[in-house]
């Protein structure tokens, strides 16, 4: 529908120069509002005056070795929905080996090296917050979120005030093949896109209750997960989640994509960005739980939608990490952003890819990948789920 929509708009009235003109226009305010952030990870080809760690590691930390589970049990009854995560000692990071580096658009060289790291317990969503978790939030407090609230003038500089309009950014794919080189020939900035109304104002969530809420920019995951008692699990956390317990697998289910035959998750298949066949079950979002779970019974922590998390993006934090020399203990990510390809974008670490990651374009399903993405920016292939400390689920108990 929305394909037919933009097709009208190309075709009708107005001159050939005034519609160039419009799209010059949509293209820097999609810029702007930070959809190269979101869904753009291509390595940056220009100079930076930001300095990228690149001191060599010991090579015992490229290794993955086996997971520690704490022994500590639950604090008392999970809550509902949730499953608690005893924590431990584990290896994270994507695997090592250089024919990675370009799988995915260079998949796995800001996923590295692989390292130490140590986890407290905690309570996780066993799926992504659905809509009609996210409804009951909206209604209990009045929330609005960021793609339903009209920009602001001295946020945007320079852009025209008609294209100042509440929106977010939708997955709008070319109905041909098209060069893998420019994401803005299958993403648009739609107005009126927000979680009420994904692809825009056209669509709706009607009967999709049990479907991962989407459009959700990073303050509005928050403030979610502030209303529940809850908080954004840190890159850490969700990471040692996701492996259930397995250590350097290539998936969270294991060693092979499809074990026998067998769809675990959802993914794109077909030519991308074009055509998705939907040989997994579904072309485009699916609800949750669709598929099997993890070894710690979690749903959907590879593809469908991509999940925030708590952590800011740099693409040499692993390598901090590692040359410090030690297991690190409940990292909470860098005290603050850098992605060298957009120096001046706030950035959180997205995980677990979504439906449109592909071989082709991006594999970011396998365990370990990262993703990264604009903290006000929010897409239809995006969402997230919450964490519980022993802390907060003290304090509800009471």
């Amino acid at each position: 529908m929305r394909q037919q929509g933009l097709r009208q708009q190309k075709n009708g009235s107005g001159s050939r120069t005034k519609q160039s003109k419009q799209t010059l226009i949509l293209i820097s305010f999609l810029a702007m509002i930070g959809i190269v952030a979101c869904i753009a990870y291509s390595a940056h080809k220009g100079g930076t005056a930001h300095v990228i760690a690149s001191s060599p590691v010991p090579a015992s930390a490229s290794l993955f070795q086996p997971t520690i589970p704490n022994r500590t049990p639950a604090p008392g009854e999970a809550p509902i929905g949730m499953v608690w995560i005893s924590g431990g000692e584990f290896s994270m990071g994507a695997n090592d080996p250089p024919d990675m580096n370009d799988v995915g658009m260079q998949a796995t060289k800001d996923a590295r090296p692989v390292h130490r790291v140590y986890v407290d317990g905690f309570f996780i969503d066993k799926t992504d917050v659905t809509n009609a978790e996210f409804a009951k939030f909206v209604k209990a407090t009045g929330y609005v979120t960021v793609a339903e609230r009209k920009p602001r003038a001295e946020d945007f500089p320079g852009a025209p005030p008609e294209n100042l309009v509440a929106g977010s950014v939708v997955f709008s794919p070319p109905d041909h093949p098209v060069p893998l080189d420019n994401h803005l020939q299958w993403w648009s900035y739609v107005p009126g896109a927000n979680w009420r109304h994904p692809l825009g104002p056209g669509s709706d969530i009607k009967g999709k209750d049990n479907y991962p809420v989407v459009q959700i920019a990073y303050e509005d995951a928050v403030a979610y997960a502030k209303w529940a008692g809850e908080r954004l699990p840190t890159e850490a956390e969700w990471e040692f989640a996701a492996r259930g317990g397995l250590s350097g697998k290539p998936f969270v289910w294991g060693d092979d994509f499809r074990p026998k035959g067998k769809w675990m998750a959802n993914t794109h298949q077909g030519h991308f960005p074009d055509h998705d066949t939907g040989e997994d079950g579904y072309a485009g979002i699916a609800p949750v739980a669709q598929y099997p779970p993890n070894g710690y019974g979690l749903y959907d922590m590879a593809g469908n939608v991509w999940q925030w998390t708590s952590d800011w993006y740099r693409p040499d934090y692993y390598q901090q990490l590692a040359m410090a020399g030690s297991v690190a203990r409940n990292p909470r990510g860098p005290d603050s952003s850098f992605d060298p390809s957009e120096p001046d974008q706030p950035k959180k670490v997205h995980r677990g890819g979504s439906f449109l990651c592909t071989d082709q374009y991006c594999s970011r399903y396998i365990v370990g990948t990262r993703g990264k993405g604009e903290v006000s920016t929010g897409t239809n292939h995006l969402g997230f789920r919450c964490v519980m400390t022993r802390e907060q689920w003290a304090s509800k108990v009471r």
